[in-house]
Formats: structure tokens, sequence, C-alpha cells
């Protein structure tokens, strides 16, 4: 029996919901900002990155934001539709509300910073009439950005949508995608990561994005006590990630299961959560036993850290696999390790 049921006769197998921007990655590796001259432009945000990723993977893919009505908003366009991706619902800021911008520096293999324009943003401008209930019904599965809960009027957008979705049997997924330059206190952070991690089947997260979700009941958990905690609501997989030390999924009534990254010269530490959320829930998606579908998300998260960008640089399922048996080859089996 499958870990989660999707509805096999929707249109649509995923609609992310959130984020859309714009990053700005420095052709020149690490150095500090200010001697970087060259930058390449890609689409970026995570919902963003996810959908790329999924539509990369054949997942028949869709879209819930907004984006500014300018160039750079047809420029978002203009990518989404080259990959497949249905941009009927995306719409247009109303008041001259501006991309978000990411600039980013690289000054060694293990950091990125980031200089970001976040004031006055497209993304959260979407409102709760930009989400339509048929739309959310023809999807198996649904991807919500928490970065998306941040403001109003976005959040309450996404919290109808959670409600079109539990009405219809839409599958929900929250990604915690904490970013702490877009909240104003820890509080508001824990209050609306909570109010969708309870309605959600699947949560996916760090460490320290789960513990800002749980900030409110004023104790440290376990890995294994967030999960029960998240059992306890609504969901059935909780994934939760330790960077350099893996990654463990829990599956309620079933355990746990781990697994290490796969070894490659990375030459940057964004992206990869996205390549992990793209190929792990592709593999729900397909029907794949749940070691398949970490070692696939490992793999992909692997592949974008050891990439120069992020949604340019999704790889197709093919690409996966043939990094998979070369590793393999170099290194021994990464298989995942039930608890």
């Amino acid at each position: 029996m499958s870990i989660i049921t999707f509805d096999s006769s929707r249109k649509l197998d995923v609609i992310p919901i959130g984020r859309i921007c714009l990053d700005f990655n420095p052709v020149e590796y690490f150095k500090p900002w200010p001697q970087c001259d060259n930058f390449k432009k890609y689409v970026g945000g995570s919902p963003a990155n996810i959908a790329v990723g999924m539509a990369r993977l054949n997942c028949k893919v869709g879209f819930i934001g907004c984006i500014s009505d300018d160039q750079m908003g047809d420029f978002c366009i203009q990518v989404f539709e080259g990959e497949g991706i249905d941009t009927s619902n995306i719409v247009r800021a109303r008041h001259g509300e501006s991309m978000g911008l990411a600039f980013t520096e690289v000054t060694d293999r293990d950091h990125c910073g980031l200089i970001m324009f976040r004031d006055h943003v497209a993304d959260l401008q979407l409102e709760s009439s930009d989400v339509s209930e048929e739309y959310i019904k023809s999807a198996k599965m649904i991807v919500v950005s928490g970065t998306a809960l941040a403001a109003s009027p976005s959040r309450e957008a996404v919290l109808k949508a959670i409600y079109y979705a539990k009405k219809n049997g839409t599958v929900i997924v929250f990604d915690i995608d904490y970013r702490p330059y877009t909240w104003k206190t820890d509080d508001e952070i824990a209050l609306y990561y909570s109010m969708a991690a309870r309605e959600a089947d699947i949560i996916m997260g760090s460490r320290e994005e789960f513990d800002k979700t749980d900030a409110l009941l004023g104790r440290e958990m376990t890995d294994e006590e967030i999960a029960q905690r998240w059992f306890g609501e609504r969901a059935k997989i909780v994934v939760i990630k330790h960077g350099k030390q893996g990654s463990t999924a829990y599956i309620q009534g079933e355990g746990s299961y781990s697994i290490k990254p796969f070894p490659v010269d990375a030459v940057k530490s964004t992206g990869g959560g996205d390549g992990y959320g793209s190929a792990f829930l592709n593999g729900l998606l397909n029907g794949w036993d749940i070691m398949r579908c970490l070692e696939y998300g490992s793999a992909s998260a692997s592949m974008l850290v050891a990439s120069h960008g992020c949604s340019p640089d999704m790889p197709k399922l093919e690409e996966i696999t043939e990094f998979i048996r070369r590793e393999k080859e170099l290194y021994g089996e990464m298989i995942a390790v039930a608890k």
C-alpha cells in the first residue's frame, strides 16, 4: 500500500505556490561580492525552482504566484513556459510591486551570502481572490512555501489554497522554506508555520526550520519527537534535513529511513534543498519506495550544489540515474538505511 495516495484522474501532478524571484549568481566564484563584476540571471525562489525541477522530471506542473508587471515578470513567464509549466494562474502585481532580487556571494565552498531586495515585492502580493478552487482540484499535489506565509495578502491566499486542497483531496506538501529576512518575530513564524504544518500530509525542512515551527511549544525536541508531533496532526511523512550529515524521512507507522549526501565538489550551498524536494516528491508521485525517493532526492541535491545555477541546472531523470550510477561506481553503494 502506498504511503500517500494521489488521485490519478487529476490533470496536473503538482502546483507549487509562492515565491518567484530573480537570482543573480556571480561568474567569479570564491570572491567577496565587491570583487565580482559579472553575474548570470536565473529565475529563482524555492517554489519556482521546485516547479522547474519537477517539470524536468516529466511531471505536469502548474503554479500559483504573483510576479511584477514588467520585463522581469515577462522573463519569468518565458522561462516557465519554456519548461512546459502552466502559467494560467500566475498573476501580475497590481500596484507596481517589483520582483524580489537575490545577489549571491560565494566566498567559499561552504558559504553563500545573499544581498536581498525584498521591499514591496510582487510575490507577497498574491491575493486570496487569485486562488481558484477548480485549479487546486485539478492537481494531485500542492507544494506550499513557508515564505509565502510571511505577510498579507499572500498568507491568506496560501491558507485559502490549503483549505481548498484539504476539501478536495489534493495532497498538501509544506516546504518550510525559512528565510529570516522576510519575517518580523519568531512568534509570528511559529504561528503561521504551525497553521500550515497542521494541515500538511508531507512536511519537509531542515532541523532549524522545524525548531522555528515549534518555537511556541517552549521546549526542545528530538527529531523523532518532532515527527511524532506532526503525525499527531495530519502528516504521514516528515522529512528532516541536516545538511552535510544527510536527511531522514519519518514515515507514520513505519519508522524512519536515512541517507547521506553523495560526494561532490560543491561550488555553492544553495539550491540543494529544492533539487532534493523535486526528486523526492517525483518519486512519491510515481509510487517509488521511500528508499529510492531518498536516493534520488539526495542525488539531485548533490548535483545542484555542484552547479552554477539553481532552476536552469535542475536535472532530468536520466541525468540523476546516471549520476547515481557513477557515484556508486566511485564510492560504493549509497543506500538509505531504515532505523
